[in-house]
């Protein structure tokens, strides 16, 4: 970070000289540096920041060839975030986490993959024809929460398939947890294989020793970075890194070609550029604030009676890290669904959650919160747990993820994606292939992925969710009354 002159901002600085030039626009957009915007957004927004909404002009740089500002730019935010080499993305993590799987497989190739995966590595899957070997995470059944993936089952996916080309992990969790990454980067390196890690909710570490050390210092080969999410950039803008030779560079750069757009939002760039000078000139003191408004949070919401605030103890197996930013807190000791809690505290109380579940309000603590933020959630659930507190007792059966893959691998997810497709009833879809990837929230685990075998306990599982106020994505038919299956 000190070889570089931090403080500097490439793509802000080459926008601004766009900015106050003067001169007649040509080009695209169609609003013309916000002349033709509509006043609904002009007035709102104000007018200044459409200026900025610029395309690929002269001094500006090209995202898919850089050698001038973006170039800058990222050579800047690898060495913020300690990697050999950065890339922008414009299209969110999931361009990074697809970009990943296809620097890295091919068609008929096997990635190891954690079961509680995002969605884009199930689309990442299917770009590349890839198979892919699920490893279940760490359930841990005193918390009804999902944590990540040990060692040793790393090590035992890759004894049986040692032929793999790599493995993909979440680190962290969506509820901050971290696994033993760098004990895992040691046996997926034994087989020289590379470790892609998806980073989306750890953009802020490694900017403060009370937080998680970042991927790359464990020894990822290579982490996707979701900026937006903890840091200062604007949505959809991420960022991808690389920090070994193992991963081929030219070849990440070839295939952010093709999924990204050929017409960037230099808006979304500038946040990114942005985004890093912040962290690298005053990242420790904006976590150091974060993790103290976190700590306010935590002691006082566990104060309240009815409430208990989550912590997770770093000997239970897949929880060897956990991120202090993250605050998650169980509600039905006040007879209350997390789903009831988030209905009431964002209708009455304006306080938003990040993830309701079952049992939990997960919240995200950030650079961007305040101490009266802090004060309003605290007030808000002192409310709760007053005035709002059910008397019947709350019976919740557990929805324990069955131990185990529930389903069987009968083609590729690219093969099932590509087959002619049929809407079947529930009942008549076991035994049948799936065409669409199924995840019940909670656990937030792929139940079915296409290309599986559907079981009659899969099914039976999601109804469960169902039944006790989870939700399904990713299927076309949320109620579960129907199914896509592969039309043999």
């Amino acid at each position: 970070m000190n070889k570089l002159n931090q403080s500097q901002t490439p793509i802000v600085d080459a926008l601004q000289a766009w900015v106050n030039k003067s001169h007649a626009p040509f080009y695209t957009p169609g609003h013309k540096r916000g002349t033709g915007m509509n006043p609904l957004l002009k007035q709102p927004w104000g007018a200044d920041v459409f200026g900025w909404d610029l395309p690929e002009l002269p001094g500006l740089d090209n995202l898919h060839a850089p050698d001038g500002a973006i170039e800058s730019a990222q050579t800047l935010a690898a060495s913020a975030f300690g990697a050999q080499q950065t890339w922008f993305l414009v299209n969110g993590s999931t361009a990074g986490v697809i970009a990943a799987i296809l620097a890295t497989c091919g068609d008929g190739d096997k990635i190891i993959l954690p079961r509680n995966i995002h969605s884009s590595a199930i689309s990442g899957v299917i770009h590349a024809g890839a198979m892919p070997i699920f490893i279940d995470p760490v359930y841990d059944r005193a918390l009804d929460i999902t944590h990540s993936v040990t060692p040793a089952a790393v090590k035992l996916a890759l004894e049986r398939h040692p032929d793999a080309k790599g493995v993909m992990l979440v680190y962290p969790t969506y509820y901050g947890a971290g696994g033993d990454l760098g004990a895992i980067a040691e046996i997926v390196h034994s087989y020289d294989l590379p470790l892609l890690v998806d980073e989306a909710h750890g953009a802020h570490f490694g900017f403060h020793l009370d937080l998680p050390p970042a991927a790359l210092t464990l020894g990822a080969d290579l982490a996707v970075q979701s900026t937006h999410k903890l840091l200062g950039a604007l949505t959809q803008s991420a960022m991808l890194h690389v920090n070994s030779n193992r991963i081929d560079r030219d070849r990440v750069s070839r295939v952010l070609r093709s999924i990204q757009t050929t017409s960037p939002s230099y808006l979304l760039l500038a946040s990114l550029d942005a985004a890093r000078q912040q962290m690298a000139l005053h990242g420790q003191e904006l976590m150091s604030q974060t993790i103290e408004l976190a700590k306010i949070a935590r002691a006082q919401i566990a104060q309240i009676e009815g409430l208990t605030v989550v912590r997770l103890n770093p000997t239970t197996p897949g929880c060897k890290y956990f991120d202090p930013t993250r605050l998650t807190v169980t509600v039905t000791g006040l007879n209350l669904t997390g789903f009831a809690a988030d209905e009431i505290l964002t209708d009455k109380f304006g306080v938003v959650a990040e993830l309701p579940s079952l049992r939990h309000l997960t919240f995200i603590i950030s650079i961007g919160n305040t101490l009266a933020d802090i004060d309003r959630l605290v007030a808000a659930f002192s409310e709760l747990a007053i005035n709002h507190r059910q008397t019947c007792d709350l019976e919740l059966p557990e929805i324990v993820p069955p131990d185990g893959i529930l389903t069987t691998m009968a083609m590729t997810p690219r093969q099932a994606n590509r087959a002619s497709h049929l809407q079947v009833s529930i009942e008549d879809a076991i035994g049948k292939i799936s065409a669409e990837s199924i995840c019940p929230y909670p656990p937030g685990i792929p139940t079915i992925v296409p290309g599986e075998i559907i079981t009659t306990a899969a099914l039976d599982y999601l109804r469960q969710v169902i039944d006790l106020g989870g939700e399904i994505a990713g299927c076309s038919d949320l109620s579960l009354a129907t199914i896509a299956i592969i039309d043999c």
